[in-house]
């Protein structure tokens, strides 16, 4: 390529997301505008009950498919920089990085513990019982889902097969960066958010000899992470020849420290430039912005200048999402997985899979917006959708309660039920579901305010987003101005972030995010529901009363 080509040629970086069940890659550019997507799925297997385990090789070998893919056809040179996301499953490998097994059946292959492998839960329990300072930081309870108690399981069940034999622990973004730079720094998302790490301090040792866990200590750490960076800094040289070759890009490509999938979703909306929208963040610092990102289950991100503990809130997390800001973190268990568990366990849900497949040739819809014309047109103009909800409520636990309550024991509730079982009444079901996870956000929000936090704008992504009515419940109940980006796929425009920021093309993540993080739309409150929420949120706590004072009087003897 001629110098006047070369200079005339676009730049582009690669962002790499591993879910839950599939590996996506897109190609971005410095604007951050998607230029090609791809997707491939990746094996589960569920050896016993709560027990998740996938294979690091395969993942890796899905992740040179898709990176292949969106690639095909651009220069090589054009490429500048990749960055990784993934879900915060657990890999184990030996001495020589060959895969070690996690379950019983001894397949090394199996070598990840999935992020939503609840194997450690009474682990998880006795870490809680134990109550070391390092808890304060993840609203005083362990989850089943962080790393230590899962290590902890390894070696009290797994101890000659998976323990013995294991030198190197990696959170999965991790794992990734590793296979790709060579590098084994570890991101400070991951570590810190995982892991109990705190900077500048680092590991606290007493915390994994308290728990039993000091073999770790060997080594400086060397099995869980010696060396830390923020995300987006550069790792070792670039792709290393070995990584480069699978990925079909150029070795010494800059490849950047990682992020767990739900921040990158967060760096992929939340600092967007919002000059000329007239919202209440605009020339205010980033910490006014809340991101949330709803898929199956959803996270509420929001950061601050200063450290600040929220009850049943993970965090407060130093540069764990955006480098030298602090990161809480709460989070609602079901979402997404919830609105589909009312609407097709209700019997009328034939009924409406009927209506929309006889729609489908013309409209193209699915169950979801057919459900919003209904409601729509079970309104009269004259009044808001919303308040059809009046007397129909709902607790959103079905599957406990993670913030701000911090509640595993709590349960879903539904009041105000009749005999009738129509398609009108799964839609206000599904309704009522809705209303409910919103004031779930509400009630997160006014737990963060409380700590100190001003939150004035909204910022949404994730597969929920997509739902407009969800999306408008969301301002109208918590009367917060809601902001949609304008590439749907945020998550792998925050993983593009972290190549961009490798790249040095941008000075820090926070230059990078306002550049390449774009407003798509801006939904406004209705006020005029105003009242009507501030009443229904009134009711969503007093059942969350009841169902407290129910379990009071059932459990005495």
């Amino acid at each position: 390529m001629g110098l006047a080509h070369l200079l005339m040629a676009e730049i582009f970086y690669v962002g790499v997301d591993v879910g839950t069940a599939s590996v996506r890659a897109a190609l971005v550019t410095r604007e951050g505008l998607l230029k090609s997507t791809a997707q491939e799925p990746i094996g589960i297997w569920e050896p016993e009950s709560d027990h998740y385990v996938q294979s690091s090789t395969e993942i890796w070998e899905k992740c040179c498919t898709v990176v292949k893919k969106v690639t095909h056809g651009v220069e090589k040179s054009q490429i500048r920089g990749i960055g990784f996301d993934a879900t915060c499953s657990l890999v184990v490998l030996d001495q020589s990085f060959q895969p070690v097994p996690v379950s019983q059946s001894g397949d090394p292959q199996r070598n990840v513990v999935m992020w939503m492998d609840h194997r450690a839960t009474e682990q998880a329990d006795r870490i809680t019982k134990n109550g070391h300072r390092v808890l304060s930081r993840v609203g005083g309870v362990m989850s089943p889902e962080m790393q230590p108690p899962k290590l902890l399981w390894l070696k009290e069940n797994l101890n000659e097969s998976c323990w013995n034999k294991a030198s190197h622990f990696f959170d999965l973004p991790d794992f990734l960066s590793w296979k790709a730079s060579g590098s084994l720094t570890r991101s400070l998302c991951t570590l810190v958010c995982k892991w109990t790490y705190c900077p500048p301090e680092g590991w606290d040792a007493s915390f994994w000899t308290s728990i039993g866990l000091d073999d770790l200590l060997e080594n400086n750490f060397s099995k869980i992470g010696s060396v830390t960076s923020p995300p987006g800094s550069p790792l070792g040289d670039g792709l290393t020849q070995e990584a480069a070759a699978d990925l079909g890009l150029d070795p010494g490509t800059a490849v950047g420290a990682s992020l767990i999938d739900a921040h990158a979703g967060g760096l992929g909306v939340i600092g967007a430039d919002v000059k000329g929208f007239h919202l209440p963040c605009e020339g205010q610092p980033i910490t006014a912005r809340m991101a949330l990102i709803c898929g199956t289950s959803t996270c509420h991100m929001a950061i601050s200048e200063q450290p600040l503990f929220v009850p049943g809130v993970w965090g407060p997390y130093l540069s764990a999402m955006v480098p030298g800001l602090w990161l809480n973190e709460g989070g609602q268990s079901v979402t997404g997985r919830l609105i589909d568990h009312m609407v097709k366990g209700h019997t009328a849900y034939t009924q409406l899979q009927e209506q929309v497949q006889q729609r489908l040739p013309f409209a193209g819809e699915n169950i979801y917006s057919y459900l919003n014309n209904h409601l729509s047109s079970m309104a009269n103009s004259c009044s808001a959708v919303d308040l059809l909800g009046s007397s129909l409520h709902v607790w959103p636990d079905f599957h406990g309660n993670r913030s701000p309550l911090a509640d595993p024991t709590l349960k879903g509730m539904v009041v105000g039920l009749s005999l009738s079982q129509t398609l009108d009444d799964l839609a206000l079901l599904y309704l009522a579901t809705m209303q409910a996870l919103a004031l779930g956000t509400l009630h997160i929000l006014e737990a963060m305010k409380e700590a100190g936090h001003e939150i004035r704008t909204l910022f949404l992504c994730g597969g929920l987003s997509k739902n407009n009515l969800f999306v408008q419940i969301h301002a109208n109940a918590t009367g917060l101005p809601v902001v949609l980006p304008d590439q749907t796929e945020a998550v792998l425009v925050g993983a593009a972030v972290l190549g961009a920021c490798a790249s040095r093309h941008y000075s820090s993540i926070q230059e990078a995010m306002e550049k390449m993080a774009k407003v798509g739309k801006v939904i406004q409150p209705d006020r005029e529901v105003q009242s009507f929420y501030e009443r229904k949120y009134k009711v969503f706590l007093r059942l969350l009363a009841h169902q407290r004072e129910c379990q009071a009087l059932m459990s005495q003897r």
